[in-house]
């Protein structure tokens, strides 16, 4: 009985993170403009990025409760963005999706075609075939699943025709360079241009924080900060709702990109990491208000004002990362 009350109050601080989080949309700007030719392709190609410090201060609750800061760089990996998503407007009244992941020589393929309101059904379902594109055509309310007209009506009074996105991804699947979130941001970005609107930058951070919550996979906002905000930031969020995510980006002496750039070297091991396996043992700590995971909260944020301050400066500084 202990052990199925515990679910339950699990079950419902998921739910109370969830309606937190989603205070974020109230800072998502959208802008109407001419709608693109049909056939045309609106495209977006996203940097990985790595934390520098101050990773999981950015996470529901903690971010909200404690407040969060995280230094992190936008990468290109061998030379190029690793990511990216292009979408057009076709015209037959239905969604054409396809995805592909993985490094070369190992990618993983998938197309879908969604002809009606019930293909869209599972966008809440991680593990569903194309989940997140799903999940992004419904949180940029390019369709409304609550509508009683059916999809092919949606799209032809509205747009004339369907959607084809495109997506894709060369990095391996968990590699930590938080490339669920930054392609989510990608994948919303073409889609609100494809559909004659606009976004800007600060509103796509807060929109990927309100789909991530839609698809039920959680998570924070360093992520989409790191790999939609380009060179060397900081982000910060203060204890207080509705989440809002400042963006602080941070000018370096002369030389010191070069310098940084010499001394970064990107290894994969072959070992995945899925941030949501990680994140509920953070949150259980967290709600057991442990000292030592507060101790930790407090120097994770006081770290990544030292890390920017130093990026600044053009000095290293030995610091201690918690994790």
């Amino acid at each position: 009985m202990l052990i199925r009350a515990a679910r339950h109050y699990e079950g419902a601080e998921q739910i109370l993170i969830r309606r937190a989080v989603m205070s974020s949309f109230k800072f998502v700007s959208i802008s109407e403009k001419e709608l693109p030719p049909q056939g045309q392709w609106v495209t977006a190609e996203c940097p990985a990025r790595i934390d520098m410090s101050g990773g999981w201060s950015d996470t529901p609750p903690i971010t909200y409760e404690h407040g969060g800061a995280v230094v992190n760089v936008a990468v290109l990996v061998d030379g190029q963005r690793p990511m990216g998503a292009r979408a057009r407007r076709i015209p037959e009244p239905l969604l054409r999706l396809s995805s592909k992941s993985g490094p070369p020589g190992a990618e993983f393929h998938t197309n879908l075609t969604c002809r009606s309101l019930a293909d869209l059904q599972d966008y809440c379902q991680p593990q569903a075939p194309g989940a997140l594109l799903k999940a992004a055509f419904i949180c940029t309310k390019t369709v409304n699943l609550t509508c009683e007209k059916m999809l092919s009506e949606q799209l032809a009074g509205k747009y004339g025709g369907g959607f084809e996105l495109q997506t894709w991804s060369n990095l391996p699947h968990g590699s930590g360079l938080g490339t669920s979130s930054i392609l989510a941001g990608a994948v919303m970005v073409v889609l609100y241009e494809a559909s004659g609107r606009s976004v800007d930058a600060e509103s796509l951070i807060h929109a990927v924080l309100h789909l991530e919550q839609v698809l039920t996979t959680g998570g924070g906002w360093q992520d989409q900060v790191g790999g939609l905000i380009p060179g060397v930031k900081i982000g910060r969020s203060a204890p207080e709702l509705p989440l809002h995510v400042t963006i602080e980006c941070l000018q370096l002496p002369d030389g010191f990109l070069e310098t940084l750039n010499q001394h970064l070297l990107l290894v994969y091991t072959g070992k995945t990491r899925l941030a949501r396996n990680l994140l509920q043992d953070v949150l259980r700590n967290w709600y057991a208000r442990l000292p030592d995971i507060l101790q930790n909260v407090d120097a994770l944020v006081n770290n990544a004002e030292l890390c920017a301050e130093s990026f600044q400066k053009g000095k290293t500084v030995h610091y201690t990362r918690y994790v």
